[in-house]
Order: structure tokens, then sequence, then C-alpha cells
């Protein structure tokens, strides 16, 4: 059996604040100029922000409630070896990654992405973000234990 190191996730608080940041005006600034084009009479350009707005919206939620592990699907721990991942997810469930596992990292260095394929043959897909490991060193240290996925 190969040695594992697990790795308990927690909400990242810090990062839905910047997000907010991030998507608030962005969806605000969407929706008022699809406001001003429709009473332009401009429609066209007007279903086109509209539908930027909902996009960014819905994106926006998604990630957020992701950062703070509310989804049914978010993992709450990991479970890493040589020669497969065990996530589990908040509703019970447990993921494991056994075929094809990738690991990317992204180059400002505070977040990783996670693909691979589970017993059924599902693809599946993560991202995980610095603030949601206890603390920096703990962050490395998963890091240093994926590249063997790189």
């Amino acid at each position: 059996m190969a040695k594992s190191e697990e790795y308990k996730l927690m909400q990242d608080r810090k990062g839905v604040t910047w997000d907010g940041l991030m998507y608030v005006p962005t969806v605000v600034g969407l929706g008022t100029g699809a406001i001003m084009f429709w009473y332009d009479q401009n429609q066209g350009l007007a279903y086109l922000l509209f539908f930027l707005s909902c996009f960014f919206f819905y994106q926006g939620v998604h990630r957020v409630l992701g950062r703070l592990m509310l989804l049914p699907k978010s993992p709450v721990s990991l479970d890493v070896s040589k020669q497969r991942i065990l996530l589990t997810l908040r509703n019970g469930e447990t993921t494991e990654l056994i075929k094809n596992l990738r690991y990317y990292s992204d180059h400002a260095g505070k977040s990783f992405g996670l693909t691979g394929m589970d017993m059924m043959g599902a693809k599946r897909q993560y991202v995980f973000h610095k603030g949601q490991f206890a603390d920096s060193a703990a962050f490395g240290k998963i890091g240093s234990a994926l590249k063997v996925f790189a």
C-alpha cells in the first residue's frame, strides 16, 4: 500500500471577498449597459449584454459557493497517494480519481486544478485555492505531492 496524506479543506472567506469585488461590478456594469441600450432602442446589444450579465452572475455564484464549500459536490478533504487521489465530497460521497490524473498549477501559485477519471469512467475536474488549506505550508506540501501528476 502506498503512503498517503490527507488534507482537510476549509472555507476560503478571503477569496470570496476578492471574488465579490471582481464579479459584482462586472454584473452591475453589464446589467446597466443592457438597460441603457434597451431604452436607446438597440435591443440586439441589450440582449447580448443581458446574457453576459446573467452568465457572469451564475459563474460568480458558482465560484463563491464552491469556495465556501456549500455545493453538494464540493470537496471537503483530499487523500493523496502516488497512484490515486481520493476526494470526500460535502454530500458524504467519495470520489476516487485513478486514471488520466493531471495536476495544473497557476503561475501566481494561489490555486491549482485536478482532473482525472473516477472508477465509473467519468471525467472529474476540481479547482483548489490556497485559502482552502490550513496554512501556506500545507498548500505547498500538497503542491509538491501532486507534481507527480503534472
